[in-house]
């Protein structure tokens, strides 16, 4: 703080997304505010008065953030950069861009599943139907035999037919295993 520079008495809520900032000071002229914002310090400066926050607790993005000068106080609203609670203001806190805790739904980052035709797919199953061995049908031999057989249609199957399988074992509780998406999607 410069040489006679007075603290400003302030407080905050925040949600996951942003934080708000409530400096007391009554009678603010907007013209003469100062307020900058950069990612992880934020400065308020009128008259003799000044706030500074460094290092802010998380990431903001200073384009996004804002202020609203008022008659009793000026509210400043932090945009965050990562979603979640500061529960401060400032300290020590890890680049949340590098070690964010947000993690993408993963329909956000799956590629367009291709489509099965499962007509010719069930065609070509029943017209294959023969003496099987232990590799072919589970039913012949144990259950590690079952396993390797499972692992190998698991291996060798496309997104959808995965989806199929693992949805329809866990719904089931270990009992069914379908490899129909269009089927097992449904419900």
């Amino acid at each position: 703080m410069a040489h006679g520079a007075v603290g400003c008495r302030h407080e905050f809520y925040e949600t996951d997304e942003r934080l708000t900032l409530s400096i007391f000071d009554k009678g603010a002229d907007p013209e003469k505010v100062s307020i900058v914002f950069e990612p992880r310090k934020f400065t308020y400066a009128h008259g003799d008065k000044v706030l500074s926050l460094e290092p802010l607790k998380g990431q903001i993005d200073p384009a996004k953030s804002g202020y609203t000068v008022g008659k009793v106080k000026v509210e400043v609203r932090f945009e965050k950069l990562a979603i979640g609670r500061w529960g401060g203001l400032t300290g020590d806190a890890p680049d949340v861009l590098s070690t964010s805790s947000y993690v993408p739904p993963v329909e956000a980052t799956r590629p367009a599943p291709r489509r099965k035709n499962w007509d010719t797919l069930t065609e070509n199953i029943l017209s294959s139907e023969k003496e099987k061995t232990t590799d072919e049908d589970a039913n012949v031999g144990g259950d590690a035999t079952l396993n390797s057989f499972f692992q190998k249609i698991f291996a060798d199957a496309d997104e959808d037919t995965k989806r199929a399988m693992m949805k329809s074992y866990s719904e089931s509780g270990g009992t069914t295993l379908s490899t129909n998406w269009d089927e097992v999607g449904k419900g």
